[in-house]
């Protein structure tokens, strides 16, 4: 298995002998406004692609975790081929249908869908609490296993909550990959882990190897990379936690 940061929650996976493009914001820098109702008014993506899209273009498959923008936008919707195989959680697939992909294929929420020899198991998680949690909607985190690879658990848009726990406990992986920028609005508390939610994960999966990744790129994200640094050296944990930059490969698994 190979893991590459491409930008926030924006992956490429190498895995069970297949290429997975994950949650594709392909859009240039500035190109979509702030985030609604947040502490301030700098344009998304805050950031460049470390390299030209197109060499992200030719995945053997797209897995979109759900359809927030900073995970699917509409660069990824133009650039993309549109016969490329997609996977997305379920009430999903008919948007994406609909701006024009024809391999759109629902991981069902009761049973693992089996893909060229990779199995891959839809988990819940909680996108906030509350009001805002309800508002943001369903999101989904993904269990991938195949043969000669480690378990890997990507969590997904959620905090540290029930749904993680649980996916911690019953699927035991080995490579738990976080979305740590601690997205929030003005009022609520963060939709998505912040510095204490991966020491959380951490405590309770103390033999899995964690990355965290969704910081740095859109405005709402307010967990810098040095701040989850500084918390995890305090925690002891800094060793844990691979923390990529953009356009950069994790460490071999």
């Amino acid at each position: 298995m190979k893991i590459q940061l491409i930008r926030n929650a924006a992956l490429w996976l190498q895995y069970g002998g297949l290429t997975f493009l994950i949650d594709p914001m392909l859009s240039e820098k500035g190109a979509n406004p702030p985030i609604v109702n947040t502490a301030n008014e700098r344009r998304n993506p805050l950031v460049p692609l470390p390299a030209p899209a197109g060499q992200w273009l030719n995945p053997d498959v797209v897995l979109v975790t759900h359809l927030h923008q900073d995970h699917w936008d509409a660069a990824a919707v133009s650039l993309l081929a549109h016969d490329l195989p997609v996977l997305c959680q379920e009430g999903d697939q008919e948007r994406i249908g609909g701006q024009g992909f024809i391999n759109v294929t629902a991981v069902p929420d009761t049973e693992p869908l089996a893909f060229q020899g990779v199995a891959i198991t839809r988990v819940g998680g909680q996108h906030g609490t509350g009001e805002t949690g309800k508002m943001m909607g369903k999101v989904s985190g993904f269990i991938f296993q195949a043969v000669n690879e480690p378990v890997l658990y990507l969590a997904g848009d959620t905090i540290w909550c029930g749904e993680v726990k649980t996916a911690l406990d019953t699927h035991h992986p080995e490579v738990v990959i976080l979305n740590a920028g601690g997205a929030r609005f003005m009022t609520g508390g963060p939709i998505t882990m912040d510095e204490q939610d991966v020491v959380d994960v951490c405590r309770h999966g103390p033999d899995a190897a964690v990355i965290a990744v969704h910081m740095e790129a859109i405005n709402h994200c307010l967990v810098t990379r040095e701040m989850l640094k500084a918390r995890l050296a305090e925690e002891g944990l800094l060793e844990r936690v691979f923390i990529p930059a953009d356009g950069e490969f994790c460490r071999s698994f």
